[in-house]
């Protein structure tokens, strides 16, 4: 996911009306998963670099994709310049159901409940009702810009073909079904009704719970 953790030494100016903070910051503070706002959009820093030659100034250069908008696109700036990042929150969140309107998510502290589109939430076919969700909000609006699950999840098998027994050291694989109703690749050891760790970032398997 393309969130980051924020940086302690940028600085912020309150507005006049003291119901929103803007957050001010310069080139030297990028980061990989930096969320900035660029003409009214925001952007996620994928990668960054700078280009430095005998006679010119620094130049910044970002590879940027869009959160809001979904567009990649690279931006360069004067070394030192003022950028524009936005401060973003991770809470956690319990999705109930999904309907026409898309993901209903409730938050766990608050009880508040919100709606997100499938295309906002990364891996949502491991989703599950009562299954944790961390959202991430932006701080100026007070809005969801994402959400994701936790890096590794335990998941019941709800159909898969007969596990092959004491077949624990090769590495073949087998479909199988997940209550979700997503479909992973599993250890031919593995049977249905079993539940088992995968790997949200890669919808990998990683193990048998016991």
């Amino acid at each position: 996911m393309f969130f980051y953790k924020w940086l302690a030494s940028s600085t912020f100016v309150p507005r006049k009306d003291k119901t929103k903070i803007k957050f001010m910051a310069t080139t030297s503070d990028i980061s990989r998963g930096m969320i900035l706002k660029l003409d009214n959009n925001l952007y996620s820093v994928v990668e960054f670099g700078e280009n430095k030659t005998a006679r010119a100034a620094a130049k910044i250069w970002a590879k940027l994709k869009g959160v809001d908008n979904k567009r990649s696109i690279e931006k360069t700036w004067n070394s030192g310049e003022t950028i524009y990042p936005v401060r973003v929150e991770k809470k956690t969140f319990q999705f109930l159901y999904k309907d026409d309107s898309g993901y209903n998510l409730m938050n766990n502290e608050t009880f508040e409940q919100i709606v997100m589109a499938e295309e906002m939430i990364d891996a949502p076919q491991y989703l599950i009702e009562g299954a944790e969700v961390f959202v991430f909000m932006n701080t100026e609006t007070e809005l969801p810009i994402g959400a994701e699950l936790p890096e590794k999840i335990d998941v019941l098998i709800t159909y898969c073909e007969n596990g092959v027994k004491g077949d624990t050291a090769t590495r073949a694989l087998k479909a199988a079904t997940l209550e979700s109703g997503a479909t992973v690749m599993v250890p031919l050891f593995v049977n249905e009704g079993e539940k088992i760790k995968i790997n949200t970032k890669n919808g990998e398997y990683v193990e048998r719970v016991k």
